[in-house]
């Protein structure tokens, strides 16, 4: 098969019947052997009923529901676990996204060698509210992650298959999927710019708490990326300076108490010296106990693999 459409929707009855025929259009015109995998990720609408429809009258629509709302991470997981394509699409249901994408970007997948492409909206039809954090927030991925995508969040984007069944998105993850590619051995990142059409039904479905969550969501993906295998470099490097630090500035007053007859109580060093030296061992006994963690861990010698000839 050519493509998979992975559809992750919430509450958006009434895009989805214009969105299918949308996409089946376009697939028809470029002749590409494909399907379009819905998924319902809690919808208190009529969402549901629509895509079975859909489903009974074309053979191309695949679908799951889920019983609550669990994300667009999760959504993704999960059609990312049931594509067949050679190309993996992902797009949002809103028809903020155009179809008439999907054939330059499986292009760029199939004959450009990209592993991943991933839309610029470069125009975008949203509120100030909307677009300037998210400015910032782009600013702030390409700065820690060396990835130069000027949307990571776009929801318009094409992998290879071995990429998506190589990452796990959870949580808010969704954001850092060009990092998860990276970080999976996957660089040949590359990025398009799309259209982005104004919002024709609803409303967005997200919300300002959703700065916090994506900046919380990087720091993790960004320390899981470096020491997620090895967290003694980082939590006993810490530790290890610290205590140093705290061990030098104990000597210090130490030597200052026989020598000059200064009291060592009186002294906010003192003090400050014993805190590091504690948070120090803190530091290094977690970074301890992450890597007996680790070693138990099933997946401890999980590799990626991209080819083998036996």
């Amino acid at each position: 098969m050519d493509i998979s459409i992975v559809i992750p929707l919430l509450n958006e009855s009434e895009s989805l019947g214009e969105l299918h025929a949308w996409i089946e259009r376009v697939m028809n015109e470029e002749g590409f052997s494909w399907e379009a995998i819905f998924i319902d990720d809690g919808s208190k609408d009529n969402s549901w009923s629509i895509i079975e429809a859909l489903a009974a009258k074309d053979s191309h629509v695949k679908a799951v529901r889920f019983r609550s709302n669990y994300g667009k991470s999760a959504a993704l997981y999960c059609g990312f676990e049931r594509a067949v394509g050679d190309v993996v699409i992902t797009m949002d249901a809103d028809l903020q996204d155009s179809p008439d994408e999907i054939p330059a970007l499986y292009r760029m997948i199939t004959e450009e060698g990209y592993d991943m492409v991933s839309g610029w909206k470069r125009t975008r039809h949203d509120p100030k509210a909307k677009t300037l954090p998210s400015k910032f927030f782009n600013a702030t991925c390409r700065r820690v992650s060396g990835i130069k995508l000027h949307d990571f969040n776009c929801g318009l984007k094409a992998y290879r298959n071995k990429v998506v069944k190589s990452i796990e998105v959870y949580g808010e993850m969704h954001r850092y999927i060009p990092i998860l590619a990276k970080k999976a051995g996957f660089g040949r990142i590359g990025e398009k710019e799309v259209t982005h059409y104004a919002r024709k039904f609803g409303h967005s479905k997200y919300g300002w708490e959703r700065m916090l969550k994506g900046y919380l969501d990087l720091i993790t993906v960004m320390f899981v990326s470096r020491y997620g295998r090895s967290p003694m470099y980082f939590f006993g490097g810490a530790g290890t300076l610290m205590f140093l630090l705290g061990f030098v500035a104990i000597v210090w007053i130490v030597v200052e108490k026989f020598a000059l007859g200064l009291p060592l109580t009186n002294q906010p060093l003192f003090y400050m010296s014993l805190v590091a030296i504690v948070l120090g061992v803190m530091l290094f006994l977690a970074g301890f106990l992450g890597e007996l963690i680790n070693r138990n861990a099933p997946e401890r010698n999980h590799y990626f693999i991209d080819e083998e000839l036996k």
